[in-house]
């Protein structure tokens, strides 16, 4: 049986030698941010795992451009700590914690609540940099947002899992912070008026049914946040209450909605075509990177 071992590199020109050395040898690599989605259902066949934790920091922040470009280990709340002093955050928010790293939400495309309104991975990330399974650094889409050179390659690159190539660096789209932000507990509201109030003209940043004791309350309900100048808030507030009878709760309480109702990963239901099976022969031909995390292609 051979034993697990563990490589962490600190540089995209290391992380270009250990594939390099990896597809001479015909081993294969795990590819890990903070191991949160590591098997995503299926097991992945490697015996040496790759861990981004080392290509961590903020490497430029513009908060005039509300751009910032931050290693692929970096984590959600160092993110969120580095952008919070400037008023701003990256509403990347995806299920789970903000332990995991901004590389691996981004790998697997995964949302969070507030995707519907302040967007998806794939709307975030204006470009990136990464090392695919041939050793060669890829680096479509720019630092700034009217930069969409490489655009495409920058979306078919998020959510692949890892398997056709290791991300190392991202530049992603910031947001300002609401100046008021606000979240509310509906217990008895009516599901077509809050389904009709989520899609509706006070844009609330998210409207999510969830069981009453995830938020500590006895029945289940909706969460609801409200966020924007004071009037906007005023008056979605307003609306809200035609929907049923609110509470005002704390925002805390969308750190344990985000882990309690985590939805399965569709890794499990992934389908190899034979468009995605070339597609990944052309970035990772000796199959090295992930091997079986999207299950086996046919």
């Amino acid at each position: 049986m051979s034993i697990a071992t563990v490589i962490t590199p600190g540089t995209v020109g290391e992380v270009v030698a250990i594939v390099r050395d990896a597809t001479d040898a015909a081993r294969p690599l795990r590819v890990r941010g903070a191991g949160g989605w590591a098997a995503a259902g299926h097991p992945v066949d490697a015996a040496t795992t790759l861990s981004c934790a080392g290509l961590r920091g903020i490497h430029d922040y513009i908060p005039g451009d509300l751009t910032l470009s931050c290693g692929a280990g970096t984590t959600l709340a160092e993110l969120d700590e580095a952008t919070r002093a400037h008023g701003q955050w990256c509403p990347l928010l995806p299920w789970g914690d903000d332990t995991g790293t901004v590389g691996a939400t981004v790998a697997t495309a995964t949302a969070g609540p507030f995707a519907e309104r302040l967007g998806r991975p794939r709307q975030l990330v204006l470009g990136l940099e990464a090392v695919d399974g041939r050793a060669q650094h890829l680096a479509p889409g720019g630092r700034v947002v009217k930069n969409v050179a490489g655009f495409d390659l920058t979306r078919l690159l998020t959510g692949s899992w890892g398997t056709l190539a290791i991300l190392t660096t991202l530049h992603l789209r910031l947001r300002a912070r609401p100046a008021v932000d606000e979240t509310w507990w509906v217990a008895d509201g009516d599901a077509t008026r809050l389904e009709a109030f989520a899609r509706g003209p006070h844009l609330p940043l998210a409207v999510h049914r969830t069981a009453g004791l995830t938020v500590g309350r006895g029945e289940d309900g909706w969460l609801v946040r409200l966020g924007g100048n004071r009037a906007a808030v005023d008056a979605a507030r307003e609306a809200l209450r035609g929907c049923g009878t609110i509470d005002a709760v704390d925002p805390v309480a969308w750190d344990r909605v985000r882990i309690v109702d985590t939805p399965a990963s569709r890794a499990l239901t992934w389908r190899w075509t034979p468009l995605a099976v070339r597609v990944r022969a052309q970035f990772d031909p000796a199959g090295i990177l992930n091997p079986g995390i999207l299950g086996h292609p046919a």
